[in-house]
């Protein structure tokens, strides 16, 4: 067997694959994104992930089973409380919270906004739970007719502030946000302060690609250990902003999933780094949280038809693993993410059998498998995946 130096990990953000055993501690029993995505479009045609078992975790319209599956497949855990980006990310690298970040069902409080405004000397708007695209309409021409930002949250940790870029010019937008961000510690130390840069007019209003995330720094995570072990992290979109820059030697700040797809092509072709990792985002952000299972299909589709060239693009010595970070159903009437089974697919292009790896306990399971491969100390969280990906190499 030849040795594996290079791991890059997928995450389709929001990709689900059915409600965890504690999904009514969240309100999302029956959650299934993948399954009821499938279903409301008539079924999906994802051929290259139903070659690598895709099919074999769940019943998919549209995706069956196969009888030889050329990756390992089967599902993980949460074991984090929460349901958000940072969290479900932060565990694929390592690290299992004890407690969720804080959210904020009824707006934040009276004295955290006051303390808010008298840093940037103007007051705002909103301070309510809202969908971004939703209360930019409500609230965007008396934005504009007072120049006040208008904050905004939902039902994951976040502090949401849109703002014109007419209005307010993008630089001080992120120096508005970056306020925030040192003021939101101790008990308020939500997960992420989002910039929500929007243009247009009334009734017209619509968000730019100019978004810019203000997260907490995590604990030492897989990424850190990498980096130092002089292997190289290659960040691809958001990943950079969810762990804020640590323990990353290249990013590419790309903000679409075309774009993040082009990245990962690219770096699959050519990067140096032994850890690729990329988010896209586009399935979460464009269609999971607008209710939109025909976008949804339709972004899985696209996605399916550009993998078989990042396949092919794989070393021998590569691994490659496709996962999710949380579900968000877009057929719920929900329009926050769900407590869901991320998906799991592994594979590296010597695999001669592949075969199911069951419902992992954790999503540290993934930092596991790689701290092993390369020989880094382990993070104490997970079990390493890497006798499963031996035997499937091994086996003819």
């Amino acid at each position: 067997m030849l040795p594996l130096d290079r791991v890059i990990i997928a995450v389709l953000d929001g990709v689900g694959a059915g409600e965890l055993p504690d999904a009514a501690l969240y309100g999302d029993v029956g959650s299934n994104t993948l399954a009821h995505t499938a279903e409301a479009v008539g079924g999906l045609r994802l051929p290259t992930m139903q070659a690598l078992g895709l099919g074999n975790i769940l019943p998919l319209c549209g995706v069956p089973p196969v009888s030889n599956p050329k990756g390992l497949y089967g599902r993980l855990r949460e074991a984090s409380p929460g349901k958000d980006t940072i969290t479900g990310h932060w565990e694929i690298a390592g690290v299992v919270l004890a407690k969720p970040f804080p959210t904020y069902s009824n707006g934040f409080p009276a004295s955290l906004l006051q303390e808010f405004e008298a840093r940037i000397g103007t007051k705002t708007l909103g301070n309510y739970p809202a969908s971004g695209t939703v209360i930019i309409q409500e609230l965007g021409a008396e934005h504009v007719r007072t120049g006040y930002p208008i904050v905004y949250t939902s039902a994951d940790s976040v502090f949401q502030i849109a703002m014109h870029e007419e209005i307010i010019p993008i630089e001080r937008q992120y120096e508005i946000c970056a306020v925030a961000r040192e003021i939101l510690r101790g008990e308020n130390e939500i997960g992420r302060v989002i910039c929500r840069p929007f243009l247009g007019t009334a009734g017209l209003f619509r968000r730019t690609e100019r978004r810019k995330d203000f997260p907490v720094s995590p604990p030492p995570t897989l990424l850190d250990a990498v980096y130092k072990a002089g292997k190289g992290v290659h960040a691809i979109g958001k990943i950079y902003e969810i762990f804020n820059g640590r323990g990353i030697t290249r990013w590419d700040h790309t903000t679409n999933n075309l774009a993040h797809t082009q990245a990962l092509l690219s770096a699959v072709h050519s990067s140096a780094c032994g850890l690729i990792f990329a988010n896209l985002e586009d399935f979460d952000m464009l269609y999971g949280h607008r209710n939109d299972p025909q976008g949804m299909a339709q972004a899985l589709e696209a996605w399916g038809s550009a993998l078989p060239e990042i396949l092919e693009g794989l070393r021998p010595t590569d691994l490659l693993i496709l996962t999710a970070d949380h579900g968000n159903d877009p057929t719920t009437s929900s329009t926050d993410h769900s407590r869901e089974y991320p998906f799991l697919l592994l594979y590296c292009p010597q695999m001669h059998k592949g075969f199911s790896v069951g419902d992992c306990n954790t999503f540290a399971d993934i930092a596991e498998t790689v701290r092993t491969i390369f020989d880094l100390e382990s993070g104490e969280k997970g079990t390493s995946l890497l006798p499963g990906i031996e035997r499937a190499i091994l086996e003819a």
